[in-house]
């Protein structure tokens, strides 16, 4: 249950840092694929982890 709560701050961590340079960097193109990439990514092992963390306590 600790691993999943953990996995879930990082998840969210690196999904609102990507969405942050996202916006901050908007009109490089190459940097806004990257950084939808990121963000990307770390929305979902934010969601996988919440998801696996709903079924534990289940």
């Amino acid at each position: 249950m600790i691993v999943c709560i953990i996995g879930a701050i990082i998840g969210a961590l690196i999904a609102a840092f990507g969405l942050y340079y996202l916006v901050k960097e908007w009109k490089d193109p190459e940097s806004k694929k990257i950084y939808g990439i990121i963000s990307g990514i770390g929305g979902v092992i934010f969601i996988a982890m919440l998801i696996k963390l709903m079924i534990e306590l289940m």
